[in-house]
């Protein structure tokens, strides 16, 4: 049997009487358990998790070591072939293409970031609004990353049956612009937001921040600032150069965007000494957070040459056995496959090569480290190339702003501006 800590028995009293539930609990009060008792306690035949590819295996072993069910990872199976009294494990991204599941009844569903639905048209969320659970439990420690407007199929799966139209009528401001001819829908804010937490509250959501439930260790940010290149200025100016065997072009403002954060990173090779350096500097596990594959073998150059021994969270692997094993070990993890949902709590030191274009990307981040069971400060170190557009990102991400909602917000006046000199 599992031992809960006081919060989390609170929070399972406070939705006892519910059989569809949300808990918008804040990374590192453990919501996985909190999780895994409600399902216990609804105590339906069979249950489906669906989480990021990287927790899959996680899911498995906690399932396994704290209530010895039978669990499955789901691939290719029919569910005839299934025992009863089941737990199936799926990734999302494979979830939509398994029509079978469509067949199951008498069961909970659990979503593992449950914000990983937050976009209704994409295909893995109109598949899950089309599941027939008995029961609901939602995980999330961000479900919006700041933006109501992606809450609207999350509250579907609650049973809160209001339509998308409603919904946006009550709670998101908007405003029409003309772009490119057509008309497109912006987002300027939002409004009865209490009446929207009220309401969700009584559908069975509970929202805890960490700080609220419990005492964590400090934490300390360390800015690195590296010197620019001259590369990064030329592609600035004439949004072409060559550099590393490739050439780049910044011909639209996403590419743009693109290359001068690798221009900012991967192509600087100030930072790529900074890096080393800091790693050269400490005996400790370190975590480092990177964005793109060369980031990666330019960081695990930099490890081999350093002796340091090197775990993997990407989108293509999960060895997190130097991590474990090596007190002196690199944890790389790729924002994609590794900011959400990770333990690395055995470190408390996190480097920030590069940094996510998402808010909540980067808060998950954070939290790898600052969780129950850290009992040590934790560092950030963010390496910031001066001149360019990373301090921009992390000004815009300290806002809870993801930067691609400000680069397109910059498109549009400068559309506008060029619209009202013609």
């Amino acid at each position: 049997m599992i031992k809960l800590l006081p919060h989390q028995e609170s929070v399972l009293e406070q939705t006892r009487k519910f059989d569809r539930v949300a808990y918008y609990l804040e990374m590192g009060t453990g919501k996985t358990f909190v999780g895994s008792e409600k399902m216990r306690q609804l105590g339906t035949s069979a249950a489906l998790v669906i989480c990021q590819k990287s927790k899959v295996d996680d899911w498995v072993a906690h399932f396994r070591e704290h209530y010895g069910y039978n669990v499955v990872i789901f691939d290719k199976q029919s569910l005839s072939d299934i025992p009863e009294h089941s737990v199936l494990i799926i990734n999302y991204d494979l979830a939509w293409r398994r029509e079978e599941l469509l067949k199951l009844r008498n069961f909970t569903l659990i979503l593992d970031e449950s914000s990983q639905i937050k976009n209704e048209s994409r295909k893995r969320s109109k598949f899950i609004l089309k599941l027939r659970p008995q029961n609901v439990i939602l995980l999330s420690g961000t479900p919006t990353g700041g933006k109501y407007e992606e809450l609207w199929s999350q509250c579907k799966l609650l049973g809160w049956n209001i339509s998308k139209k409603l919904y946006w009528e009550q709670f998101i401001e908007t405003r029409t612009d003309i772009i490119n001819g057509f008309p497109v829908k912006i987002v300027t804010g939002y409004k009865n937001v209490e009446r929207l937490k009220r309401k969700l509250r009584e559908y069975g959501a509970v929202f805890m921040k960490a700080e609220e439930v419990l005492t964590l260790p400090e934490t300390i940010d360390t800015f690195v600032h590296v010197p620019s290149t001259r590369e990064y200025r030329r592609f600035q100016k004439d949004r072409l150069i060559g550099i590393g065997g490739k050439t780049l072009i910044g011909d639209t403002p996403l590419t743009r965007l693109l290359y001068l954060r690798q221009l900012a990173g991967m192509y600087n090779p100030n930072k790529l000494e900074r890096l080393q350096e800091l790693l050269e500097s400490t005996n400790d596990r370190v975590v480092v957070f990177y964005n793109f594959d060369l980031e990666y073998v330019k960081i695990a150059q930099i490890c081999r040459r350093l002796d340091k021994p090197v775990s993997t969270v990407n989108g293509k692997d999960k060895d997190l056995r130097a991590y474990g094993q090596h007190p002196n070990s690199v944890t790389l993890v790729q924002y994609q496959a590794g900011a959400m949902g990770l333990n690395l709590q055995l470190a408390n030191k996190i480097i920030y090569f590069t940094l996510p274009l998402s808010s909540e990307l980067w808060e998950q981040s954070k939290k790898r480290i600052h969780r129950i069971g850290q009992i040590k400060t934790c560092f950030y170190y963010y390496l910031l190339t001066t001149g360019t557009i990373e301090p921009k990102i992390l000004e815009t991400l300290k806002q809870r702003k993801d930067f691609t909602d400000r680069l397109f917000k910059e498109v549009e006046d400068d559309r506008s501006g060029a619209a009202k000199k013609g």
